[in-house]
């Protein structure tokens, strides 16, 4: 018994030595930092935007459609706070028309059905925002205009005038970036478009208003994404 105690006693002060330079020997490597992304903002933009509108007005039957188009922009970022400028066009179908008699000299009363249509709008607008990294709330506001053409129709006849209207708009949104150089955005505006009067004045239009919903995706250029260890 004594000799097996021995024995074993004299390997493991063999091994010991060994395993020690052994462990000395391998280099400590440390272990690597994770990169995060930091979005910066700052850059010129391209986009396509589409949504709905709806008239502002306590009467019926109310102006609503949809509109899709495009837009382009530039942002400069300073720590967390955005400054841009924007503008986008799109093409409309925002409409309403109202069928009653009127009475018509020579032909007594008369079906008559006036429509109201909007077939373009657009706006340039400021935006100042507040960045948390790719994601950004922002509020906006400048000039809005729309084209709109107003019909009559009677005794198998129709007539139409076309008016371009200007006015402003203001609104918020939330923009996010979902790739490294494409966002998505959703934002409200709310346009008030000043009136004018159409067939040589003979219908003049009040203000015209409306609310607006709409969706966009933008392509940034130049690459907003920096990696940060």
């Amino acid at each position: 018994m004594k000799k097996v105690l021995l024995a074993s006693a004299c390997m493991f002060a063999l091994a010991a030595p060994a395993s020690a330079a052994d462990l000395a020997a391998r280099p400590y490597t440390k272990a690597p930092v994770a990169m995060a992304s930091v979005y910066n903002w700052t850059g010129f933009y391209l986009g396509i935007v589409g949504g709905g509108a709806w008239e502002n007005s306590s009467t019926d039957p109310k102006m609503k459609g949809g509109f899709v188009g495009g837009t382009a922009g530039y942002n400069w970022q300073t720590g967390n706070v955005v400054l841009g400028v924007e503008a986008d066009g799109s093409w409309a179908d925002v409409s309403a028309s109202v069928t009653g008699p009127v009475a018509v000299p020579g032909f007594g009363l008369v079906s008559t059905t006036l429509s109201s249509k909007t077939d373009a709008m657009g706006t340039v607008r400021g935006r100042i925002g507040y960045a948390v990294n790719n994601v950004l709330f922002y509020g906006t506001g400048g000039y809005a205009w729309i084209d709109n053409k107003l019909s009559v129709s009677a005794l198998g006849v129709t007539v139409s005038d076309s008016k371009w209207h200007s006015g402003w708009t203001v609104g918020a949104g939330v923009e996010a970036f979902f790739a490294p150089q494409w966002s998505v955005k959703g934002e409200y505006l709310f346009r008030s478009l000043g009136g004018e009067t159409y067939f040589s004045g003979a219908l003049p239009s009040g203000t015209l208003e409306f609310h607006t919903v709409q969706v966009g995706v933008n392509y940034h250029f130049g690459g907003p994404v920096v990696a940060k260890y």
